[in-house]
């Protein structure tokens, strides 16, 4: 790989942290504030205002490790399905299929598209700050590598500062994360790839914190998700 591809890779894998951080280092510490503070264990959806529901910790440990689990997304650009890595993450994919069974990735957009790098959604707010009030422990280290299809939790780039937002790898230029694997791979598309490639070239413009175009021209929405136990 050249140096100048590797350094394009290293941009890019900065920019998705800083997108979840925030535009400066204040908005960073508040967005950070905000994620582990919610006032009470769960604060409804507000049907006035669209506020996302919020909880105070992380759900307890509900799924089955020696089961298998798939997630079905529909879309506004069609569907797909997710296998989830129950054994290999499974404190990240509890909180996924809570946060699923809750419904609260319905409605939520894919905010952010880097073609060729990634899609990113899981955002209730739209603008790459967002989160369910709680954080999760990083599960690095598990056995996978990033590579087209890979399913892995965003953060700040700090240690446990995940929460509901994650990418999925769309080619080649994700599999640079590895210089710097700090985002928990949990799963991987199994079916539907032709769906993440049409959003992977939606067009883009500008809109995001990350300061270069990658926010979606059009709406691009999570009907529904439905999580599969086998």
């Amino acid at each position: 790989m050249s140096l100048q591809r590797r350094l394009t890779i290293a941009l890019l894998a900065a920019s998705l942290a800083i997108t979840l951080a925030g535009c400066g280092d204040k908005k960073a510490e508040d967005n950070a504030n905000t994620q582990g503070s919610a006032t009470a264990d769960v604060a409804p959806e507000n049907e006035e205002t669209k506020t996302p529901k919020q909880w105070k910790q992380m759900p307890e440990m509900s799924i089955d490790t020696n089961k298998s689990y798939e997630a079905h997304f529909v879309t506004s650009k069609g569907e797909f399905t997710i296998e989830l890595f129950a054994k290999d993450a499974p404190q990240t994919v509890n909180s996924f299929v809570f946060l699923a069974k809750e419904k609260y990735f319905e409605g939520i957009k894919f905010h952010r598209v880097l073609s060729d790098f990634m899609i990113q959604t899981g955002d209730p707010l739209g603008t790459g700050s967002g989160g369910p009030g709680y954080n999760i422990p990083d599960e690095l280290d598990n056995g996978h590598v990033y590579e087209e299809g890979t399913v892995a939790m965003a953060n700040t780039m700090q240690p446990d500062s995940g929460g509901s937002q994650f990418f999925i790898g769309t080619g080649e230029d994700v599999k640079g994360l590895d210089m710097q694997p700090i985002y928990t791979i949990f799963g991987k598309i199994s079916s539907g790839m032709d769906t993440i490639k049409a959003i992977d070239t939606t067009p883009v413009g500008p809109g995001n914190p990350d300061r270069q175009d990658s926010k979606p021209l059009e709406d691009i929405t999570i009907t529904s998700v439905t999580i599969n136990e086998k």
